[in-house]
């Protein structure tokens, strides 16, 4: 099975103790799985930091029967939405309690029409059916899904994060060598620190790199080689969706690294009339990111722009 080879699966928390995440986030999941009463929530942060992880294992906890619809996929189309939540949600529970819709990513559902359709979903199967969204950018989510829904943001403080990253890397290298993996910890404790609190992504690009039965020093130039070769491939091919996802996993706050990367590489990527282009663009963007409310549709608008733009290798 997939769950059994992706580690992100096979080594996710099945119990809300074993989760890595701030104290008080902790708290507030275990008081749902005590009074056994979870009500319809929106989980919201960024990529990796744990949201569909605590959401499985509360409901794991629970024993109660779930499914889970991603909502950059599966859920895009009404009638498949509507398919899949009514074959669901209409039948009663084999466990006796309420059942739950996990949609993960409920962010990428479309505004206009798939959304509204959702709210009309959550009240028509509210007796036997509860809702758990999560979401990196709960804005892009209209006021009538937020309203039905207590929120809970994935958010750490500076105190905790060190910690936190602590406890993750303690818990990959243990992975590591569960799995009979050679690691450097100097080299591993590099690639937490690098992408923590995303965890998710951590624990993919280690296996990634684990193949080999080694990972050393050598795999932190590749790292950054193989997301910007991702990037690039999307953007030849315009592929809008996988451009928005990369964007939603790589981008935390700080889009330096990003700016500078394609400057970097541009000329490996795209042809040498179109170079000059890509240079003013993200000189363009760079500055406007300054004054930009939400980094994330910035960097899509410059992305955009080069994938409309530029001429491609």
């Amino acid at each position: 099975m997939l769950e059994e080879y992706l580690w992100v699966e096979k080594y996710r928390p099945k119990t809300v103790s074993d989760t890595i995440l701030p104290k008080s986030l902790k708290e507030t999941f275990q008081q749902f799985v005590d009074s056994k009463n979870v009500p319809n929530l929106l989980l919201t942060g960024t990529a990796g930091v744990g949201k569909t992880t605590i959401a499985k294992a509360m409901l794991e906890e629970l024993g109660a029967d779930y499914i889970v619809i991603n909502g950059s996929d599966e859920g895009r189309l009404i009638d498949t939405l509507r398919t899949k939540i009514k074959g669901f949600a209409s039948s009663m529970s084999l466990a006796g309690g309420r059942k739950y819709v996990i949609l993960d990513e409920a962010d990428y559902l479309n505004a206009e029409t798939v959304q509204p359709a959702l709210r009309n979903f959550m009240e028509e199967y509210s007796a036997n059916c509860g809702f758990i969204m999560t979401c990196n950018f709960s804005n892009k989510l209209i006021e009538p899904l937020r309203s039905r829904c207590s929120v809970v943001e994935f958010k750490m403080t500076a105190s905790d994060k060190p910690k936190l990253a602590g406890e993750f890397f303690k818990r990959v290298s243990n992975i590591l060598t569960e799995q009979g993996v050679e690691f450097d910890r100097a080299t591993v404790a590099e690639v937490v620190k690098k992408h923590f609190p995303d965890n998710r992504r951590v624990l993919n690009e280690l296996q990634r790199y684990s193949a080999t039965g080694k990972i050393d020093a050598g795999i932190l130039v590749n790292l950054s080689d193989v997301n910007m070769k991702t990037l690039m491939a999307s953007l030849k091919a315009k592929e809008f969706s996988k451009i928005r996802k990369w964007v939603a996993q790589n981008i935390d706050g700080d889009t330096t690294q990003v700016f500078r990367s394609i400057y970097d590489n541009a000329s490996e990527y795209v042809k040498p009339n179109s170079v000059p282009q890509v240079v003013v663009t993200l000189a363009d963007y760079q500055y406007k990111a300054a004054f930009a409310a939400d980094a994330e549709i910035n960097m899509m608008a410059m992305l955009t722009e080069l994938m409309i733009d530029c001429e491609w290798n």
